[in-house]
């Protein structure tokens, strides 16, 4: 029986296809359905109920996109993710990943431990916390306040003052600041690099006239060439063992003086400004790592 690959998104969108595509072509079949679908089942020997599988395990499973929800809707679909990998299901990224990367306090704390340059990061619930932080921080310069959760830009501000500071309920009561870093521009860059099993994929410079760089904000893909990618390949791939992802868009940023700072790890990220400036086929290399490392699991998991 041909063994199956889960893809789990919200939206088939490009990417997805992609990915079924390549998956396809290793002799899989592919189905793509949100996370929230899938249930907690005990009549069956795995425990897991995945729609048209009656009670059957995946070969693997990739999580491309979580949508929002409850704090108990969120909490049940990374138990699924748990679940599914203690009952020996290769899970791309794992909940563990996941959820390190989609809190970016976490992140940072994690890419501290591992002793990679980070700009210096301040996470506290309540107004009254924050306006402590940046009484302190703001005689240094400029903060970044950004969402907790979120990513491509989205709700992104820059503190020069204590009157900044957005009402609690704007933040969900969480304020992530991180030390602005200064850098040339406009243009002003920004670089992102691609991971997966251990390998790098490839990288892109990001430019724009403002200093937020995300290309969902209309930033420009650039290839990366000369000297600079061995650092950043370096960084990456330290940045990602951290954390502990099997792919993953590592965003780092070029201080005024040179130096190089992780910002964030990405564990459900977006390629296509990357596919557009380098050669290689960034789902068909996701697709193939991830066959070599399931095949050899095959027939281990629980029966129906």
């Amino acid at each position: 029986m041909t063994e199956t690959i889960l893809i789990l998104s919200d939206r088939p969108d490009g990417q997805v296809k992609q990915l079924r595509t390549a998956l396809r072509s290793h002799g899989f079949n592919v189905q793509t359905l949100p996370l929230a679908d899938i249930g907690f089942d005990t009549r069956y020997p795995s425990g897991i109920a995945v729609p048209r599988m009656n009670g059957a395990l995946p070969a693997a499973v990739i999580v491309r996109s979580i949508s929002s929800g409850t704090f108990e809707a969120i909490t049940r679909r990374l138990g699924i993710l748990h679940a599914l990998a203690h009952l020996g299901v290769p899970v791309w990224n794992s909940a563990k990943a996941i959820e390190r990367c989609v809190d970016k306090s976490t992140t940072t704390f994690f890419l501290a431990q591992a002793g990679l340059p980070t700009p210096e990061t301040f996470a506290v619930e309540s107004l009254a916390n924050a306006k402590i932080i940046a009484e302190r921080e703001l005689t240094h310069g400029p903060l970044v306040l950004k969402p907790l959760f979120g990513s491509q830009g989205r709700g992104i501000r820059l503190i020069r003052s204590i009157e900044d500071l957005p009402q609690p309920e704007e933040m969900d009561d969480v304020y992530y600041l991180q030390r602005f870093v200064a850098r040339p521009g406009p243009p002003y860059c920004d670089y992102r690099v691609f991971t997966c099993a251990g390998e790098v994929l490839g990288m892109m410079a990001r430019r724009a006239e403002g200093w937020i760089t995300n290309i969902a904000k209309g930033a420009k893909a650039e290839p990366v060439i000369g000297p600079l990618m061995s650092k950043l390949e370096e960084l990456a791939l330290a940045a990602s063992a951290a954390i502990g992802t099997d792919f993953a868009g590592i965003d780092i940023i070029p201080a005024a003086d040179g130096k190089l700072l992780v910002l964030e790890v990405n564990s459900m990220p977006a390629w296509s400004g990357l596919q557009s400036v380098v050669p290689v086929r960034i789902a068909d290399c996701i697709a193939a790592a991830l066959v070599t490392r399931i095949e050899p699991d095959i027939g281990e998991r629980p029966a129906a």
